[in-house]
C-alpha cells in the first residue's frame, strides 16, 4: 500500500438507477429529516420540508399522533414551548419569561411560608395588593387558555386519525379546565376573601403584644325581638402569647359587678370607683350604658359600647386588651348552616323556647327539645342549644356556648372551608365585627398555627375557680395575682417551669382549677353544672 490511500471512484449510473444502500450506523429516520430534493429537481428548486414537529403533513400517522400529544404535553408543563419548537419564535419566547416569574414567585412564596409567613398572609388578604393579585391570576388564566389554543392550531387536528383527534380535544378542554380554570377559580375565592376581610377588619395599623401577648375581647351578643337594646351574653378575653402560641380563655362572668376602669380609660372619670351603681350596674349592661349614655367619650370609636368593655375587661383582669370582635347570635344560625351542622354530645335536654318574656314578665312558650345524646345540629338548633336559659344556670349555658365554638372549630377544617366557601364568607361578615386592622391578620394567622400544637388553657373570674359570690363581691388584686401565675405558666419558659415542679406541689389560690383542657371536653367540670350543661364535642 506503501501509505497509498486510493481515491473512491464515481458511480457512472444515473442516481435514480443508483441501489439503495439502506440505513447505516447512525442514520437520520425519515421522519426526522429536515429537507429532501428529488432526482428529477432542479437546483432552483427549493427542498421539500418534511421535519415532523413544523411539518406534520409530510409526517407518518404515528408520528404526528406522538406530535400531538408532545405538544400539548409541552403547554402543561411548560406553557410556550410548544410554540417555541413548531416556530411561533415570538410567542414561545414571551412565554417563557413569564414561566421564569411564575417560578420565581412560587419559590418566593414557598419560602415565605416555610420562614416567615406574616408577610405572606398581609400580601393575600391586604386591598391592593390581593387585588393586584387577582388580575394577574386572571391574565395567566387568559394566556395559557390562549397558549392551549394555539397548541391545538399547531397540532393541526385534520391531519390526525378521527380516534386521536377526538381524544386530542377532549385532552385540551380537560388540561384548560385544570390550568386556566384552576386558575380563574383561585382568583374567585381571593375575591371572596378579599370582600370578607374588607367587610368585617378595620384599618389602621398593627398592634403589638402586650407583656408578650395578644388579648382579644369575644362577646356574644343576642339583640332578638324579645331584648331592649344589645347586651353581650358571653365574654371571653383571648390571651395568646406571640411566642409560642399557647393561649389561655379567660370568661367573664356578665354578672360581674364593679369592673374597674384603667387610668388612662375616659371612663375612670365617670366611675372612678369602677362601674357600682348598684344591682344595675353589672359587667354587660356596661355596652348598652356607655352607647346610650357616653358614646361620646369614644369619638374616634366605631362602636363606643365595644371600646368601654374593653375597657373593662381590661381593668378587671389586669391586662390590656387590645381588641374585640363581637358575634351576633341573630347571624350565628346561618353561619352553623353554611358549616353543615356542628356536631355535639349533649348531656342532658335542652328547651327550645322557655324563659320569661321581658316585656309581659310571663313564661315563653316550649316549642321541644335538644335530647340526649350525640346530636347533629342545624343553625336553628344549634342557636337554641347556645342561648337556652330554661332550668340552666348562667354557667351551664356558658358550657354549651363553649362546646357550640368547639364544635363549629372541629368543622373548619380546609375540606370544609373550600367546599363552602361562599356561604362561609357571605355569614361571616353578618356575624362577626371587630375592630382588629387587616394589617393585623398576617401575625395572627402565624400565631394561631403555632396554638394548634398546645392544649387550651380555662380560666374564669368566677366559679368554678372562685367562691360563687366572687362576681358579686370581687376581689380584683386576688384575681390579678391569679391570673399573672397562669398567663406566666402559659409561656414555653412558664410551662417547662411548671413540669419542672413535684408532683403535688402546692399552687397559689385560683391557680389549681387553670389547667390544660382539651376543647372537645366540658370548659366547666362536669360535677359544677347540671345535666343541661354538661356536653362534649364527639
Amino acid at each position: 500500500m506503501n501509505g497509498h490511500i486510493p481515491r473512491a471512484e464515481p458511480d457512472p449510473r444515473p442516481p435514480h438507477h443508483r441501489p439503495d444502500p439502506g440505513p447505516g450506523p447512525g442514520a437520520t429516520p425519515e421522519d426526522a429529516v429536515t429537507a429532501v430534493r428529488r432526482a428529477d429537481d432542479d437546483a432552483a428548486t427549493p427542498p421539500r420540508l418534511t421535519d415532523p414537529l413544523r411539518h406534520p403533513q409530510h409526517a407518518g400517522e404515528g408520528t404526528r399522533a406522538r406530535r400531538a400529544w408532545t405538544l400539548l404535553l409541552s403547554t402543561l408543563v411548560v406553557p410556550g414551548s410548544a410554540q417555541l419548537v413548531a416556530g411561533r419564535r415570538a410567542a414561545g419566547r414571551a412565554a417563557l419569561r413569564v414561566d421564569v416569574v411564575v417560578w420565581a414567585a412560587l419559590a418566593l412564596t414557598l419560602v415565605s411560608l416555610l420562614l416567615w409567613r406574616t408577610p405572606l398572609i398581609w400580601f393575600l388578604t391586604n386591598s391592593v395588593t390581593s387585588l393586584l393579585l387577582i388580575v394577574v391570576l386572571l391574565g395567566l388564566a387568559l394566556g395559557w387558555a390562549f397558549l392551549f389554543f394555539d397548541t391545538l392550531r399547531l397540532i393541526r387536528p385534520g391531519l390526525l386519525a378521527q380516534r386521536t383527534r377526538r381524544a386530542v380535544a377532549a385532552a385540551t378542554v380537560a388540561l384548560m379546565l385544570v390550568t386556566s380554570g384552576g386558575l380563574a377559580y383561585s382568583a374567585y375565592l381571593l375575591s371572596v376573601t378579599r370582600g370578607a376581610v374588607s367587610d368585617v377588619f378595620g384599618g389602621g395599623l398593627p398592634f403589638r403584644p402586650a407583656d408578650g401577648r395578644y388579648n382579644i375581647l369575644l362577646m356574644g351578643t343576642d339583640s332578638g325581638e324579645d331584648r331592649s337594646g344589645r347586651r353581650p351574653d358571653s365574654m371571653t378575653v383571648l390571651s395568646v402569647d406571640a411566642d409560642s402560641g399557647r393561649t389561655v380563655t379567660i370568661s367573664l362572668p356578665r354578672n360581674l359587678q364593679n369592673a374597674p376602669f384603667p387610668e388612662d380609660s375616659p371612663l375612670a372619670e365617670v366611675y372612678p370607683e369602677g362601674f357600682n351603681c348598684g344591682d344595675e350596674c353589672i359587667l354587660n349592661a356596661l355596652y348598652t350604658d356607655v352607647t346610650n349614655n357616653h358614646a361620646e367619650l369614644y369619638p374616634d370609636a366605631a362602636d363606643p359600647g365595644a371600646e368601654a368593655m374593653k375597657d373593662a375587661a381590661s381593668g378587671a383582669l389586669g391586662i390590656e386588651v387590645q381588641a374585640y370582635a363581637i358575634v351576633e347570635m341573630n347571624g350565628f344560625e346561618q353561619l352553623v348552616d353554611a358549616l353543615g351542622g356542628i356536631t355535639i354530645d349533649v348531656g342532658g335536654r335542652v328547651p327550645i323556647g322557655g324563659g320569661t318574656d321581658m316585656v309581659t314578665g310571663l313564661p315563653n312558650e316550649i316549642f321541644g327539645y335538644i335530647e340526649p345524646g350525640v346530636q347533629h345540629l342545624d343553625g336553628y338548633h344549634a342557636l337554641w342549644y347556645a342561648r337556652s336559659r330554661e332550668g340552666a344556670t348562667d354557667y351551664d349555658r356558658q358550657a354549651r356556648q363553649r362546646c357550640v365554638q368547639a364544635a363549629m372549630l372541629k368543622q373548619l377544617n380546609p375540606v370544609n372551608v373550600l367546599a363552602r366557601f361562599q356561604d362561609l364568607a357571605d355569614s361571616g361578615t353578618q356575624v362577626v365585627e371587630t375592630d382588629i386592622p387587616q394589617s393585623q391578620i398576617g401575625s395572627f394567622v402565624d400565631v394561631a398555627l403555632k396554638a394548634k400544637e398546645h392544649e387550651l388553657v380555662q380560666f374564669a373570674a368566677g366559679p368554678p375557680y372562685y367562691d360563687p359570690s366572687f362576681p358579686t363581691y370581687p376581689d380584683y388584686d386576688l384575681l390579678h395575682e391569679d391570673l399573672g401565675r397562669v398567663l406566666e405558666e402559659a409561656t414555653d419558659r412558664g410551662a417547662r417551669d411548671a413540669e419542672a415542679l413535684p408532683r403535688g406541689a402546692a399552687v397559689g389560690p385560683g391557680l389549681a382549677m387553670a389547667a390544660p383542657i382539651p376543647a372537645v371536653l366540658p370548659r366547666v367540670p362536669a360535677e359544677e353544672l347540671t345535666p343541661n350543661g354538661t356536653c362534649s364535642v364527639p
